[in-house]
């Protein structure tokens, strides 16, 4: 198969999307706008191959690669065509945008303050360690995607500002970190996306903790990425396809657990030849694919949408991981669904597939205290709640323990949601105590 040569479109080259497709100037405007907020980045993959321009004001990837109008406030957005309208210098738009984009919780669930561990007296650049078991790793060369996604938690990465980007140029202290640190088991490699770097600048990144795996007590290293549906050419015509591929297999022969974490939000991502043979050239090196995505309006509010994704996975053979609520970040306000809703989507989804894709979890809303499932609605001692319980936590102590919340229509987030039977969910004491005792300095909600 020839290689495709990849094409991106940014602000920088944005009006070229109008040559290639159908989108008026309305919406090339409502581009230019809210692209100079939230990040903004397509490619000629996702523009070629997985938009209908024919019906595309409700295409669902358009919406997912797209900026739209009502992704800012009206207010925030009357400001940004004002300053653009009236050529305001770069340095005052990137101020006034700025501006926009501290309102926008873009750092949510403590992710500045509570996830960052310290090592030799100092803050890890680059990396967060929330749960016990597991720690983050933010390679500074993989800080970008081959396109972004409207709605991504991650956004500020993008936006070129270096106080809102987690980052490091190198990871000889993350493997001394995890030869101190033997409860952490899972390694992630995430961003941004890590199969945006090369085959060797990732193995830069990865030969000092290779170098010590054997004293290290990694049993998993995973990778999140979004290259199976906005770039699948990396695995298999890119010219270090193969050398990335052998790579995963010598990760799988040392007997360590490769997890590609791919993101999948609707059916038309696995629906190309081209991701289909991606998908078998991973799963060849003996390494697994798990499949996650938010719900959200747009794009996949719909059982039948569920229900298809989760098949057509297991039938690449790949395992459906979790469903994850649209983070309170961002453009939330323009994806987000009312927790009930979700969860009756899911529902029904659930019901519609067999078993065998029945491995996936959800909803899940990933907030500060831990990734918290909503596991159903039930009426207890005459009161309608919510069954909650933690799929991980910063205590561990607290996973699978279930806990109830009034039940609401309109609650969107946990920081939303009030305690049935109680005046406090049983966590938030020691939520408190862990928050101050801590990081005394920090600002950020501590349930949000």
């Amino acid at each position: 198969m020839t290689e495709k040569k990849y094409k991106s479109y940014t602000l920088r080259n944005y009006k070229k999307i109008k040559q290639l497709t159908k989108v008026s100037e309305d919406d090339i405007k409502s581009i230019e706008v809210v692209g100079n907020v939230l990040p903004f980045k397509a490619n000629n993959y996702v523009i070629e191959e997985l938009i209908d321009w024919d019906n595309y004001r409700d295409d669902p990837i358009y919406h997912l690669t797209f900026p739209q109008r009502e992704m800012l406030s009206s207010e925030h957005y009357k400001i940004v065509e004002e300053a653009l309208d009236n050529n305001v210098s770069e340095e005052k738009l990137f101020s006034i945008c700025n501006d926009i984009r501290e309102q926008l919780n873009p750092h949510p669930a403590g992710q500045q303050c509570l996830n960052v561990p310290m090592f030799d007296g100092e803050q890890m650049s680059g990396v967060q360690h929330k749960y016990r078991e597991t720690v983050l790793f933010f390679p500074t060369s993989g800080q970008t995607c081959h396109a972004y996604c409207t709605f991504c938690f991650r956004w500020p990465q993008f936006v070129g500002d270096k106080s809102m980007k987690f980052a490091s140029k190198e990871s000889r202290d993350l493997a001394k970190y995890l030869q101190n640190h033997h409860e952490v088991t899972d390694l992630l490699f995430t961003g941004g996306d890590p199969m945006t770097m090369n085959f060797k600048v990732f193995r830069k990144y990865l030969d000092p903790i290779w170098k010590v795996i054997d004293k290290t007590n990694i049993q998993t290293i995973r990778i999140g990425t979004k290259s199976l549906s906005f770039w699948p050419y990396r695995f298999v015509t890119a010219d270090d396809a193969q050398d990335m591929l052998d790579l995963f297999k010598m990760i799988v022969d040392k007997g360590i657990n490769l997890a590609i974490m791919a993101h999948f939000n609707h059916p038309v991502e696995l629906s190309t030849d081209i991701v289909k043979e991606a998908i078998r050239n991973i799963l060849a090196t003996g390494a697994q694919i798990r499949t996650q995505s938010p719900i959200f309006k747009h794009i996949n509010d719909d059982p039948e949408v569920w229900a298809e994704l989760w098949r057509k996975q297991v039938n690449l053979n790949c395992i459906p991981y979790y469903m994850f609520m649209a983070r309170d970040t961002g453009a939330k306000e323009y994806f987000e669904l009312p927790i009930v809703k979700a969860y009756d989507i899911f529902r029904e989804a659930y019901s519609k597939v067999s078993g065998i894709c029945r491995t996936v979890r959800g909803p899940s809303m990933s907030c500060t205290p831990g990734k918290i499932m909503i596991s159903g609605i039930a009426e207890l001692n005459g009161e309608k709640v919510l069954a909650l319980r933690f799929i991980q936590g910063r205590n561990p102590d607290w996973v699978a323990t279930p806990f109830f919340a009034k039940y609401d229509e309109e609650a969107s987030w946990m920081s939303d949601l009030k305690p049935a039977f109680s005046e406090k969910f049983f966590f938030e004491d020691e939520m408190e105590q862990i928050y101050h005792q801590k990081y005394s300095d920090c600002e950020e909600n501590k349930f949000e």
